[in-house]
């Protein structure tokens, strides 16, 4: 009796550990927090050991295996006042207490938000120049750069402006020139996977956007064949400084590297910066990265341009809105692209999508997804019909064209993936759903098109359907306001308006990394507010450079306030 009650005891102080090393462990769980201090004392400068001092006082070295400095991610002290540290909850909230501390918040994950639309805008390639733009250096927060690209060729340009004190960090594998004047890249985690540790861009969404703003006059450039013409910056000659701070395939940056890149390219240098990076939810200004790093550039007489996201049309979406930033909406340009959809019934359907590849006519076997559900994951045709990963068996869709109902996110991946030879998305309204090229062929169309095409398919067991290249068309309605723009008031104070300005961001042309083979970088049709920025980020690099003494505020009201109603 007496050793059942022993062990009974025992058991249940087993227990009572284990709830209380669990509950320990949760509790010393470290993270990565920002503690931000405001401005760089006014009596000198910050002291190197005063962030590890910080850190020695609220976390107990009996707690920690590592020392002090090791927890230190980044210091923030060229610019402002602040730090990057691995943090528990506990100890972050004692940093809140602190003497000198404004706030204390987790480093949150952020994403990531041409050859007519410069002449579209009524800025052709003979605009009238100043001298001085070759002075103003573009500062480029984004995924890095492909330097090799033509549009960044230093070819006739001079040494950098005195006045630049960046760096050019490329790690063994990148190379600046007197266009590309600084590359920096910041990663705090130190995980590189599915990247490269260096300024380097691998996703092509900072090649992008800092072409658009800045990159140089390309002849002949389009994407295999589509939108061919001159691609070029709004400021050709100006000079572009890199600080990458996105990373991988979904183009996400962490709050304590963003602020470690606005506290260099303050310091650096650089005239304007230009950022088409944000939250999909809005923050608070003193827990909001862009908003901090924002103001002291603001302060410093730097103009910071953001991309006002991409989670319209519903009110209050825009999510870079503090009131120093130039907030930047997207509108459609004259450019359009109808893809068609014939089937084997000889009937032809245009959708809207840009649409690089060309079958040439030849048709191939067409299923609806609906009819092609993955049963061994569990999936049914009630989700199977959108097409999304995992939902669709391979087997099925290998080599055909697939409908694909929708629109929902993920819409058409499960295909690609799957082997199928093309897709056929389906949307209310295809001109705001389609936003780039898919890299099988593809077309988006309306819900009556998708009913006759479903119809086709369950009329005849030999279902057949081929997919034509693109045709680019004028679009007669540019420009307006597309849905995936994010709209105003701002969230936080309704009282004040955003976005500032909407810009091209539909269907651009710039440079992109190449896919393959070979160093010279190929160009790429994107859309989104990422794609508008940089148009606002060059016409404030221009005026700058007609009026370089203006403030910040001047030129974005120069910018507001000549700006034409849609």
């Amino acid at each position: 009796m007496a050793l059942r009650w022993f062990l009974l005891l025992n058991l249940i102080c087993n227990i009572l550990l284990l709830v209380d090393v669990t509950h320990s462990a949760a509790q010393d769980a470290r993270k990565t927090y920002v503690v931000y201090m405001g401005d760089k004392p006014k009596n000198g400068p910050i002291l190197p050991d005063l962030h590890v001092n910080m850190l020695q006082d609220v976390v107990d070295s009996s707690n920690i295996d590592i020392a002090h400095e090791d927890l230190l991610l980044h210091s923030y002290k060229r610019s402002f006042n602040g730090f990057a540290a691995m943090l528990t909850e506990q100890e972050a909230q004692k940093m809140i207490g602190m003497d000198g501390v404004v706030s204390v918040f987790p480093s949150k994950q952020r994403s990531a938000k041409t050859t007519k639309s410069w002449n579209f805008l009524g800025f052709p390639e003979t605009v009238k120049r100043s001298a001085l733009e070759r002075d103003i250096i573009v500062g480029v927060m984004d995924s890095g750069i492909w330097p090799e690209s033509d549009s960044f060729s230093d070819a006739g340009f001079g040494p950098p402006p005195k006045k630049w004190k960046g760096k050019c960090q490329g790690h063994g594998n990148l190379t600046c020139n007197n266009k590309i004047i600084g590359a920096q890249y910041y990663r705090a985690s130190r995980s590189f996977e599915g990247d490269v540790e260096s300024p380097r861009d691998s996703s092509g969404h900072g090649t992008h956007t800092a072409s658009t703003a800045a990159g140089n006059t390309v002849s002949k450039a389009s994407l295999n064949g589509l939108g061919l013409g001159t691609a070029r910056g709004g400021v050709p000659s100006a000079r572009i400084a890199v600080y990458k701070v996105c990373w991988g395939s979904d183009i996400s940056s962490a709050d304590a590297d963003i602020l470690a890149a606005f506290d260099d390219a303050i310091a650096d240098g650089v005239d304007i910066l230009s950022i088409s990076v944000g939250s999909n939810i809005p923050f608070d200004y003193l827990n909001d990265p862009f908003a901090i790093g924002s103001f002291h550039a603001t302060r410093n007489g730097i103009l910071v341009s953001m991309a006002a996201g991409n989670e319209g049309p519903g009110a209050k979406t825009v999510t870079n809105f503090a009131p120093w930033q130039l907030s930047v909406a997207a509108t459609t340009i004259n450019r359009q692209f109808i893809t068609k959809v014939q089937l084997g019934n000889g009937k032809i359907y245009e959708g809207l999508l840009p649409n690089i590849y060309d079958l040439r006519g030849e048709f191939y076997p067409l299923i609806y997804g609906g009819d092609a559900p993955n049963t061994k994951a569990g999936a049914t045709g009630t989700i199977s019909r959108f097409c999304v990963r995992d939902a669709l068996e391979e087997d099925l869709i290998k080599g055909k064209i697939v409908l694909c109902d929708g629109p929902i996110d993920g819409a058409g991946v499960g295909a690609i993936l799957g082997g199928a030879a093309g897709i056929v998305l389906t949307g209310k309204k295809v001109v705001d759903e389609a936003l780039g090229p898919y890299p099988v062929p593809a077309s988006y169309v309306g819900l009556e098109e998708n009913s006759d095409i479903y119809k086709y398919i369950n009329s005849t067991r030999n279902a057949t359907a081929t997919i034509w290249k693109s045709e680019e068309i004028s679009d007669v309605l540019a420009p307006y306001v597309p849905s995936y723009s994010s709209r105003g008031p701002n969230p936080i104070n309704p009282n004040i308006l955003k976005p500032d300005l909407a810009a091209p961001g539909t269907y651009i042309l710039a440079a992109y990394p190449p896919s393959g083979g070979g160093s010279r970088a190929r160009y790429y049709i994107e859309t989104g507010t990422s794609m508008a920025c940089p148009h606002a980020t060059a016409v404030a690099a221009y005026v700058k450079s007609f009026h370089p003494k203006w403030s910040p505020a001047a030129i974005q009201s120069a910018l507001i306030t000549t700006g034409l109603f849609l």
